[in-house]
């Protein structure tokens, strides 16, 4: 804004004008940031509208619904925050954007809260439906308050997501997930079997392969004794698990090992309970490892399920669901795995049958909710198929854009080590019911009408009778068993887009599907539903999937409550503020890498705030011209500079990249338009001593404004708030509703080498006068040396740096002339 005495005309006059400050705040207060979130609210800049007419295309940000066991850590929350840059992103360029928010509230992490809060046995209070019904009521409850704390959280960060409090334990996420069971039955690709499955004996529940982890543990490897029968002679085999001799059916070595040939086909006594085993060979067999000789039991691991099956042996199933031995084993009747196996070895070595046992460091599968070791055990429950769709998951999964690539090869390794069946029922509680009724009288399996929350365990059977006997009612008994959660959560994107509840939403909606996670669900949530999605309309669940590394702490470590190590975000938010937090989110690392938390970096994310609202401020006197005028070299070398760095900002951006936007941002508005552009032309800006025409002049309020205008836009997807509010005040309306800045055309191909020439000019001057000890504004009356091209912005560089001699020079340097930065020289 300008403000003159009295009515002036004449650039005689520009002398008088005085300057003020449109924006009248002289900093940045983080304490806005509530009410700008409170006004953006009311304007209803987050809530999503679908209209047939609506010319716009909808891009669906299948947004991952958040385990709601606890708060975030900072990890969780810039994740979160990064989504929400994309959204941002997306709806300035004119999308329809749908990003919604709501909680996963299914599984097992808050059945094992309530547990432990209330010494609550599930499997024992659950045994009538009025146990069931008060474990589930607390289940919400600490659900419900653990919901609160995570959307406090994205609100304190500024996230346009619009929240949905339908959850995935609401009746209608529920009822579509029931949807797609039926459907799938229907098809035939679901079954009900008893076969060999991952039992996790502390959650007593059923455990799919994507849902181990595998952790590196400490114990023996036993050498025993083993005779065979046709020649009495003693072989010897070495084991971790010497508690499963019961269940041991086979000896097996490889075909290639001379050492055992002629072994092959005869029998070996079980040291401990006498039973007879054949000695075969096996081509998987590892002729290194132990002995060479491996028993082959029901079962120790995935590989002994394995060759049961290709060796058509007979199980017997030694463990229970609790974890214990059964009457079988004997002596190790009742013993838990680990005692049994302490029993078990102490039983050989009093035989004589115990050669040695080495201290060995080994892999095992355990439980990912609880860590404790799994066990394999045969019980009934549903499957999906997923082995007949492996070819063709894997060509929807090489169609998928990755970002970035190098995460597609995590997915297409996870599918093509696909080897059964998902189970996808489990013996808990708080989950989406499978919704299946039985006849007691036929043994047949009922399955409802789609379209209803089914409870079968309290509810009342849908049919008066056997649809398929004509038996009572009293004959129908519904399934207690629920889904596992991946079940629910692999449809989540098409609960987003309307699936089953708005055809015309959906149709549209499901053309352009993101899907942003982490990298350690790749194998469960992203492969499920692109398994899970595929069954059900034969596509590509998503065009885009954004990977994101693992949030680490300050010292590179993961995150975790165990360790002690977890750091909350919210006291760093209220510190610096949202701004400064979603810089750091941003600035941490590149797209797909594991980012660590810095709070030096929030710290310079405030700083950059504070600069911003600076250069704003001082650009605020000045208004903005409405035509623009004839532009000095400086200028148009400013603008073609700007338009570069924002074609790569835009094009990262559309990448669905933070990290080299706000690199670039930072490194151009502090590094250049600061430190050097807005230097520069502080004079002519204010034209105090007339030295500049008023064209001239006008050209440097132009080129600010230029700059400022589309910086903001630019920045708004990463730091909402402080953008707004300066865009606000200088232009008088949200920067949220306007288009991100394009780069424009004429601009692109222009040279802007001059720009990176003054910099590098300013640099070597002030380098020259700090180390000589000259005050900055103070006149230099030696003779600088500079290249030729900086001729177009002498008046600048004299007026900012006070030089009184200025040589230009092309070719050659000059000689006898002392270099103070690159082709710049002064007099000695």
């Amino acid at each position: 804004m300008v403000v003159s005495v009295k009515t002036l005309t004449g650039r005689e006059k520009l002398n008088e004008q005085r300057f003020k400050p449109l924006i009248e705040e002289k900093r940045w207060n983080i304490k806005w940031e509530k009410d700008l979130y409170r006004k953006w609210e009311e304007m209803g800049l987050f809530k999503f509208t679908f209209r047939e007419d609506d010319p716009r295309e909808i891009i669906a940000i299948d947004t991952p619904p958040p385990y709601a066991s606890g708060k975030w850590h900072v990890g969780g929350a810039a994740h979160y925050a990064q989504i929400d840059m994309i959204a941002r992103y997306f709806r300035m360029k004119g999308y329809n954007v749908l990003v919604p928010f709501y909680a996963d509230r299914n599984g097992l992490p808050v059945e094992v809260q309530v547990e432990k809060t209330y010494g609550i046995n599930p499997h024992e209070t659950a045994k009538t439906p009025e146990g069931r019904e008060e474990f589930l009521r607390l289940c919400r409850k600490f659900l419900d308050k653990a919901e609160k704390d995570i959307v406090k959280i994205w609100r304190m960060l500024g996230c346009s997501f619009d929240y949905w409090r339908n959850g995935t334990d609401s009746e209608e996420y529920r009822k579509i997930t029931q949807a797609t069971f039926i459907e799938l039955y229907k098809k035939g690709l679901i079954y009900e079997a008893e076969r060999p499955v991952n039992w996790c004996p502390r959650c007593k529940t059923t455990l799919a392969d994507a849902e181990l982890e595998h952790k590196e543990v400490e114990g023996y490897l036993y050498y025993i004794k083993f005779k065979v029968k046709e020649t009495g002679e003693e072989v010897v085999v070495a084991t971790t698990r010497p508690e499963m001799l019961r269940a041991c059916k086979a000896l097996v070595f490889h075909p290639e090992d001379n050492r055992y040939k002629h072994l092959n086909g005869l029998h070996a006594i079980n040291p401990l309970y006498g039973h007879e085993m054949i000695i075969t060979t096996y081509p998987e067999v590892d002729p290194k490892f132990g002995t060479g000789l491996v028993m082959v039991c029901s079962y120790g691991d995935q590989t002994d399920v394995k060759m049961f099956r290709d060796l058509g042996l007979k199980p017997t199933i030694i463990i229970d669901k609790d974890g214990r031995l059964t009457p079988e084993t004997g002596p190790l009747s009742g013993l838990k795995v680990e005692e049994a196996r302490r029993k078990a070895a102490e039983i050989l070595e009093e035989k004589g049958l115990l050669v040695k046992k080495e201290k060995i460091k080994h892999s095992v599968p355990v439980c990912w909710r609880c860590k404790t070791p799994i066990q394999i055990i045969h019980t009934k429950e549903w499957f999906l198929k997923q082995l007949d769709f492996k070819d063709e998951i894997r060509k929807i999964a090489e169609k998928i854009e990755f970002k970035p690539e190098i995460h597609r090869k995590k997915l297409l390794d996870w599918i093509d080590s696909v080897s059964t069946d998902w189970p996808i029922s489990r013996d808990r509680y708080y989950g989406t019911e499978v919704p299946v009724w039985r006849c007691k009288k036929c043994g047949s399996v009922l399955l409802p009408e789609p379209g209803k929350y089914y409870r079968p365990w309290r509810d009342e059977p849908p049919w008066d009778k056997c649809p398929v006997c004509g038996a009572p009612k009293e004959y129908l008994e519904g399934e207690k068993k629920v889904f596992d959660t991946w079940f629910d959560s692999s449809i989540s994107v098409l609960y987003v887009t309307g699936y089953k509840r708005n055809d015309k939403l959906f149709r549209k909606a499901f053309k352009y599907t993101l899907r942003p996670q982490g990298q350690d669900i790749i194998r469960t949530w992203l492969y499920y539903s692109l398994l899970r999605v595929y069954q059900l309309t034969g596509k590509p669940a998503f065009k885009w999937v954004r990977i994101t590394g693992m949030g680490l702490d300050e010292k590179g470590e993961a995150m975790h409550k165990s360790k002690g190590n977890v750091i909350d975000p919210e006291p760093y938010i209220e510190k610096y503020g949202a701004d400064a937090f979603r810089y750091w989110a941003a600035a941490s690392a590149k797209l797909g890498y594991d980012y660590r938390f810095s709070e030096q970096v929030i710290r310079t994310g405030f700083l950059f705030a504070t600069k911003l609202w600076n250069i704003a401020r001082f650009i605020s006197m000045f208004p903005k011209p409405e035509k623009k005028p004839a532009l000095r070299p400086l200028d148009e070398a400013t603008i073609a500079y700007f338009n570069n760095i924002l074609r790569e900002i835009d094009e990262a951006y559309s990448n669905l990249d933070v990290f080299e936007p706000i690199t670039k941002i930072y490194q151009f508005v502090w590094n250049y338009f600061a430190s050097h552009y807005i230097e520069l032309v502080k004079s002519r800006a204010y034209n105090r001593e007339n030295k500049y025409s008023r064209e001239e002049q006008e050209a440097a309020w132009y080129t600010l404004h230029y700059i400022l205008n589309r910086t903001l836009r630019a920045l708004a997807p990463i730091m909402p708030f402080v953008t707004d509010a300066l865009y606000t005040r200088l232009y008088g309306k949200t920067v949220h509703l306007e288009k991100f800045p394009e780069p424009e055309k004429e601009w692109l191909n222009k040279d802007y080498k001059l720009a990176l020439l003054v910099q590098k000019i300013n640099s070597a001057v002030w380098s020259y006068k700090k180390k000589n000890n000259i005050k900055f504004k103070e006149t230099l009356t030696k003779k600088i040396y500079l290249p030729i091209e900086a001729e177009k912005a002498l008046k600048e560089i004299v007026d900012l740096h006070k030089l009184a001699n200025i040589e230009f020079y092309s070719g050659a340097p000059p000689a006898n002339a002392e270099k103070i930065g690159e082709n710049i020289y002064i007099e000695r």
